[in-house]
């Protein structure tokens, strides 16, 4: 459809579509396919805003091309750094859309739901291409990590995000055969972030060093913060650089703390796995490297 006609057929679905008593309706309209920007400068336009509880956006990381996305397990730095970029373009995404968004609904009602998202890849051999199942590397959690911290630091607009499949399909959280099944890094990322579901954002100030070479280089760390309703402050960092570690030094102005606590999810190669064998091959593990001072660095 183009974007024209989809609003008119979306404003006359919208507008049959009643609420139900004690149970109101969230209408979620069809949005753009990654940087279609122009679907969502039409729908914006010719619908009105009450119809609308949110808007639809999909991107997939893609580590290779359409043609051949590449393997789940087997890859090399170039690759990884290439899913990565893919990756980080959710950022630029939602800023260019939620712009757009913003001359419609400056008060942002409209929420931005993120509806597909993850990791793309070749599917596992020996398995029905039509299943898309593909296993899920430790290379696929910092995706994870690094895609949920754009999600947080946009909570005003991104209001709803959900990977497109849980289980055996395309970035899964679980996978399992026949009677069997185990945990993904993935999943484990998803664990660690619950922390800040119903929190309260806070904005963080970055400075990271560069992770790649000559002009093609990203920030080799990102973040997202929470309050949540205890008062507790959580901090998620995701260090992309699989080659360097990278020491952090926070100050939050305005906070006291007592205690810090912390886990931690890696491994010694971007390619690791959990497998059927070896189902807790990559966990989370607690973290013991935080130090508090009393200094005033910032």
């Amino acid at each position: 459809m183009t974007p024209e006609y989809y609003a008119g057929e979306y404003r006359r679905y919208a507008t049959f579509c009643k609420n139900y008593p004690g149970a109101r309706l969230k209408k979620i309209a069809s949005g753009a396919n990654s940087n279609d920007y122009r679907w969502t400068e039409v729908l914006m336009r010719d619908i009105p805003l009450g119809q609308m509880w949110g808007i639809s956006l999909h991107h997939y990381t893609i580590p290779k091309n359409w043609g051949d996305k590449g393997s789940a397990t087997q890859f090399d730095e170039r690759e990884y750094f290439s899913a990565l970029k893919s990756c980080l373009e959710m950022e630029n995404l939602i800023n260019r859309h939620s712009t757009i968004m913003d001359k419609y609904d400056p008060n942002k009602r409209v929420a931005l739901v993120v509806d597909e998202w993850g990791i793309w890849t070749n599917v596992e051999p020996g398995t029905n291409g039509a299943f898309l199942y593909q296993q899920n590397s430790m290379r696929d959690a910092i995706i994870a990590g690094t895609t949920l911290n754009i999600f947080n630091n946009h909570a005003d607009r991104v209001k709803m995000a959900e990977l497109a499949q849980t289980v055996n399909v395309l970035q899964a959280v679980i996978l399992t055969k026949g009677r069997q099944m185990l945990l993904t890094p993935t999943y484990h990322i998803f664990d660690l972030y619950k922390v800040h579901q119903d929190a309260k954002l806070l904005p963080v100030q970055l400075s990271a060093p560069d992770y790649g070479t000559g002009n093609d280089k990203l920030s080799a760390v990102n973040a997202s913060a929470s309050q949540d309703a205890s008062g507790a402050i959580h901090i998620s960092f995701v260090n992309i650089d699989p080659n360097k570690e990278v020491t952090i030094r926070t100050a939050l102005s305005g906070a006291t703390w007592k205690t810090i606590t912390g886990q931690v999810l890696t491994s010694g190669r971007f390619t690791d796995i959990n497998t059927f064998e070896k189902p807790d091959a990559i966990v989370p593990a607690v973290f013991k490297g935080a130090k508090k001072r009393e200094m005033n660095w910032w």
